[in-house]
């Protein structure tokens, strides 16, 4: 008898089933085989054990989005839901148009860390022209895909520690009007339903009557239906959950009151709030359905919130920045492309709009040249043209200026005539005159009388 090893004993017991006794098995493996001794239980049953407490070494991250205008307590109903004040300067509801403004917290409950976002729509619905109110909403919501999808596409990847900062749900608080959704409510849910898990809240549920509560539930749900909103509903696959999700998804949109003030009502200390005509119990579900949604959102689906996320939204983000690309998973024939194949395809594809670019650039660049060379050429054409008028001109200029200097030398030389026949008369004058003087002196010499006279 050969020694069966434990791999073996495993597989013998499962083909033979019970029609061989353990004591059988035990007195094979006796002969001849070595006896082991098992630390403790070997078996793969332990895989979801170390799978927890992988998760648990590592945290969880949560983010959650706060849709609403201003004055409708998402801050207060933070703080309750997770039964703490969180810190955080308060928001000016100055900006001219929405500003998202981002919290992390890390929480801890047992041994479990929580790292949680909130993130708030500041400013949602204060100004005039609510037209474009969505949109800073919608950009942060794509700017957390791209960051997560630009982390995937790295050659090193460090997802296993990577912060994910994508939005796990968004609560859109909706005012307690009694009447209808508003327009603007009804646009921002249709732009955000493909992008996030929407669980719609009727915020200060405290401020409308028990009867037009209900009827604005059903007229919420009627409005959100015929305009084709697609609002989170809780997951009924699992059995498990399945009873208490289908309930729940009856009582959608949750009419919810927060506080985080405690009165002592009987004997015990509970969040209410205190109004003149009586109380209101955040945690009595026959006031509000605060409960509920704390069971829903953190206690039941908070892990199918975080896979919607990622399976559903992140994906079609993610598809269709792949397709603008140019990546398909079928070529033409609806065959299975690789990546490789895809990226030779994009590849050759963008190499032959650059040849296509580069030689429309060419015959621009070509075009403009010629261009350039007939304006140059009229240019040179015209400074020819201005330079032989000015070139005539200046030889006008300057047979003028001969002309002026031969009739300026002409006048010289006459008047140096005229200076010469001048000072020979003078000359002349003075010689006759000086021998005039002469001669009357020698007169005078010879004949004495002369001067006395």
């Amino acid at each position: 008898m050969y020694p069966v090893p434990v791999a073996g004993v495993r597989e013998l017991l499962v083909t033979s089933g019970s029609t061989m006794a353990a004591a059988e098995v035990a007195r094979q493996m006796s002969e001849g085989a070595r006896n082991l001794s098992l630390s403790g239980h070997v078996g793969f049953d332990s895989m979801p054990d170390q799978l927890v407490n992988k998760s648990v070494c590592q945290g969880f991250c949560f983010n959650i989005l706060c849709v609403g205008e201003t004055g409708l307590g998402k801050s207060t109903l933070m703080d309750t839901l997770f039964n703490t004040r969180f810190e955080g300067d308060p928001a000016a509801h100055n900006q001219p148009g929405v500003h998202i403004k981002s919290n992390n917290y890390e929480l801890q409950e047992s041994n479990v860390r929580l790292k949680l976002s909130i993130v708030n729509s500041v400013g949602f619905g204060d100004q005039i022209n609510k037209e474009e109110s969505y949109k800073s909403i919608v950009e942060f919501i794509d700017a957390q895909f791209e960051a997560y999808l630009q982390e995937e596409l790295k050659i090193k990847r460090t997802l296993h520690n990577y912060h994910d900062s994508r939005i796990h749900v968004c609560l859109y608080f909706i005012a307690p009007t009694g009447h209808s959704l508003k327009s603007l409510d009804l646009v921002t849910m249709k732009k955000l339903d493909s992008k996030v898990n929407i669980i719609p809240i009727i915020a200060k549920a405290d401020s409308i009557s028990k009867n037009e509560l209900q009827k604005f539930k059903i007229k919420i749900m009627s409005e959100l239906v015929s305009n084709g909103v697609q609002i989170y509903q809780f997951p009924t696959d699992d059995e498990t959950v399945a009873e208490i999700n289908g309930t729940m998804n009856a009582h959608l949109p949750f009419a919810v009151v927060g506080s985080t003030e405690e009165i002592k009502i009987g004997n015990k200390m509970m969040k209410a709030r205190q109004y003149p005509w009586g109380t209101v119990q955040v945690e009595n579900e026959n006031h509000c359905d605060f409960v509920k949604l704390r069971e829903m959102l953190i206690r039941v689906n908070m892990e199918d919130l975080r896979e919607q996320t990622h399976a559903r939204h992140y994906e079609l983000y993610r598809r269709c920045k792949l397709e603008e690309m140019g990546f398909k998973d079928t070529d033409p024939d609806n065959k299975p492309f690789s990546l490789q194949e895809t990226y030779e395809a994009k590849r050759n594809e963008f190499l032959g709009e650059l040849q296509k670019k580069e030689e429309e650039m060419r015959q621009m660049f070509v075009m403009r040249v010629k261009e350039k060379e007939s304006e140059l050429k009229e240019a040179e054409k015209e400074l020819h043209d201005k330079f032989d008028r000015l070139k005539k001109l200046h030889q006008d200029e300057k047979k003028k200026l001969e002309d002026k200097k031969k009739s300026l030398d002409d006048e010289i030389n006459a008047f140096k005539q005229r200076k010469t026949a001048a000072e020979l008369l003078q000359s002349q004058a003075q010689q006759s005159g000086s021998q005039q003087t002469l001669k009357r002196d020698k007169e005078r010499k010879n004949n004495p009388w002369l001067c006395t006279e």
